[in-house]
């Protein structure tokens, strides 16, 4: 690790479960090299902290897969190398030797050759790692990483995280989410299900503290969000607990509102309705021609259903939300509300897409920052 010229950390959800957050922090400040968080372990490494470099993967930030992509070194915590995060796995991270610490011995070279494998709670490996870090850095000169960071850092600045407004004039699905991010604060636990809201959410509320983010991550559980957001109130009933769902999703556990309502569990849920299962009209949009089929959900056209009917009909209290003006004033009504379950339909665009983007099937080289946009990287980054 000390060596290295193009190092990161690239880490997991199994930081997380084994309580590994501020021995994480120790080694990346102790060592400089930079941290990818994946979608399963976001909130282990503070979004805002300097060495971030954001979420790897098919929606990730560009930085952290470039910087995956380009490494030395991979120092993988808890993470399993999945295909989301790859690629094309013969493609993914050609010149980049890897260490490998998982608890679980199956994963260690499961899809990538680990060249320093370690089986261990990942706790344990990390305090191991400072020790040895510590150790090496008293005997020799750490490499150093400044051209590195430079190369990062001008990545981060030319290629942050953004959207364009709809050009039609409806709502931003991305504004309302960063809205709510910024209104209920870090210290709110926020869950989704599964699409274009999980990857909205994932990108643009910033993550500061461990424990905040629960998401179905690989099992892709549409209709996850309303009942983990039920348990996460439960087990902390003094913690803001905002569920962010799509239409979809919801429609498939919205029940559980009259348990939430009858048992006294006020969570607070914001729909994002674009009217559609968001995520498989942007690939039928992108690599079907747009031929749409079966994705169209009439919450929109004909509000079947119509989501504040829902709600009241279910013991809740339910708010609508269409214009960017109201956005804040929405969000505030619902933080106002800690006696009862809140839904809110925030009624959005429905071409909104989720940028970037690695299509499955190719190499992390090949990713999009917006429609048909290729990052214009120098030769050298190539």
């Amino acid at each position: 690790m000390t060596s290295a010229r193009r190092p990161v950390l690239y880490v997991g959800g199994g930081v997380l479960k084994a309580g590994a957050t501020e021995g994480l922090r120790r080694l990346a400040e102790l060592t400089g090299i930079p941290v990818v968080t994946t979608l399963m372990a976001l909130g282990a490494f503070p979004d805002s902290h300097r060495q971030h470099l954001g979420m790897p993967g098919m929606h990730g930030t560009v930085t952290a897969v470039y910087g995956l992509q380009r490494a030395d070194l991979i120092v993988a915590l808890g993470a399993r190398f999945d295909d989301r995060v790859t690629g094309r796995l013969d493609t993914f991270a050609p010149d980049a030797a890897v260490v490998h610490a998982d608890i679980d011995p199956a994963e260690i070279g499961k899809n990538r050759h680990a060249d320093v494998p370690i089986v261990g709670d990942a706790r344990h490996v990390i305090d191991e790692l400072i020790a040895a870090v510590t150790t090496e850095r008293a005997a020799h000169e750490p490499a150093d990483l400044a051209d590195w960071w430079n190369q990062l850092d001008d990545l981060r600045q030319r290629y942050p995280l953004g959207y364009e407004e709809p050009a039609d004039g409806t709502l931003s699905p991305q504004y309302v989410i960063e809205r709510l991010g910024k209104i209920a604060g870090p210290d709110a636990i926020y869950v989704a299900g599964v699409g274009q809201h999980q990857m909205w959410a994932s990108q643009f509320i910033s993550y500061e503290k461990p424990y905040t983010w629960l998401n179905s991550g690989g099992l892709g559980t549409m209709g996850y969000a309303v009942p983990a957001a039920m348990g996460a109130k439960v087990g902390q009933p003094d913690t803001v607990v905002w569920a962010v769902d799509g239409d979809g999703c919801f429609q498939m556990t919205n029940q559980e509102l009259a348990t939430c309502a009858l048992e006294g569990i006020p969570v607070k849920i914001a729909v994002i309705n674009n009217g559609n299962l968001g995520m498989v009209r942007q690939w039928q949009t992108l690599f079907y021609n747009e031929r749409y089929s079966n994705t169209e959900l009439g919450t929109h056209k004909h509000r079947i259903p119509d989501f504040v009917k829902l709600a009241e009909a279910l013991g809740c209290v339910g708010l609508r939300c269409e214009n960017a003006a109201d956005v804040d004033k929405t969000i505030e009504a619902a933080m106002a509300i800690n006696d009862a379950p809140v839904v809110i339909d925030f009624v959005v665009g429905k071409d909104a897409m989720v940028w970037p983007m690695v299509a499955a099937g190719t190499s992390n080289d090949e990713i999009m920052f917006a429609r048909g946009v290729r990052p214009a990287f120098d030769e050298d980054e190539l």
